[in-house]
């Protein structure tokens, strides 16, 4: 097995590397520009432009890899709603890309997805539960998902996911629990909301399931959360009482009151019970990631 890792400087990406290089399995990282992760061997890295259909085809033929798992994606949610064209280019051609070449050299494809392909009514979701997206980002992600399912190609997998957190190097973007901490630690006054609950999910709990996917050659649709769906609100509660920070700066607000400019899905969380009866995904409660935080 030989894994193309798309996205590798990136969270997620940082913990297939260490996964792959702890297990001793074959893999070649790629982000676009430089390695920014020093654990990952400059010998192991390349740079890939994932939205240059040449550069995709140039690498997989030079690298050979059994697997793809594509991580690699414009994820912040308002940002996408103002450019549009470099998400849909990012989130959905690059990936038909990927899957015209998975496809002519056989190649088992990972593609990762998200909680907000749902409108979040009725969370948490099952695998076969009826997507209806609410912002440019989650609608990004569902057309991502269709070029799948409508494939003549099957050889692959989708991982949709929830809030992805830990600590990685030289990341373009922080995450909500390692924001949380930081801002309580230094006693800012916040304001958070209480109307939308989430399954946070320890990255290396969802690298592990990206490696095993592809070690099992799994096919069709996974939810890969933590265990729990809890408020935005109950999140940063919880993270200043396992490190025993002050809560008294914290306020709850409703999400109507941010103006955020794309739509959240009130209420996700997933129903892990596929993964864990096919994968035997067993992703730490909240707390136990938490003590797996650096200090």
């Amino acid at each position: 097995m030989k894994i193309l890792i798309t996205g590798s400087n990136g969270l997620l990406g940082q913990k297939i590397v260490l996964h792959c290089l702890k297990h001793h399995i074959d893999f070649v990282a790629t982000s676009k520009g430089a390695n920014r992760f020093s654990k990952c061997p400059n010998t192991a890295y390349q740079s890939l432009d994932i939205t240059i259909e040449k550069e995709v085809e140039d690498i997989v033929k030079k690298h050979q890899p059994t697997h793809v798992i594509n991580t690699a994606a414009v994820t912040n949610v308002d940002f996408c709603e103002t450019n549009q064209t470099l998400c849909e280019t990012v989130n959905v051609l690059a990936l038909s890309f990927l899957l015209k070449v998975c496809t002519q050299y056989q190649i088992h494809l990972t593609q990762l997805s998200t909680d907000f392909v749902f409108d979040g009514k009725d969370g948490p979701y099952a695998e076969e539960d009826k997507v209806n997206p609410l912002s440019v980002y989650a609608k990004s992600k569902v057309a991502a998902e269709n070029l799948l399912l409508s494939a003549a190609y099957k050889n692959w997998a989708i991982l949709r996911t929830i809030i992805v957190f830990g600590e990685g190097e030289n990341l373009s973007r922080s995450n909500i629990v390692l924001w949380a901490k930081a801002a309580l630690k230094k006693g800012d006054p916040l304001t958070i909301v209480d109307d939308q609950f989430r399954a946070p999910t320890w990255a290396s709990d969802l690298a592990w399931a990206c490696v095993r996917v592809a070690e099992l050659n799994a096919k069709g649709i996974y939810h890969i959360s933590g265990p729990e769906t809890f408020s935005i609100f109950d999140l940063v509660k919880r993270i200043a009482l396992f490190y025993h920070l002050n809560f008294d700066q914290v306020q709850p607000v409703k999400s109507a009151a941010l103006n955020q400019s794309a739509k959240r899905p009130p209420k996700t969380g997933f129903n892990i019970d596929k993964a864990r009866n096919e994968l035997n995904y067993n992703p730490k409660t909240f707390e136990e990631s938490l003590s797996c935080l650096l200090i």
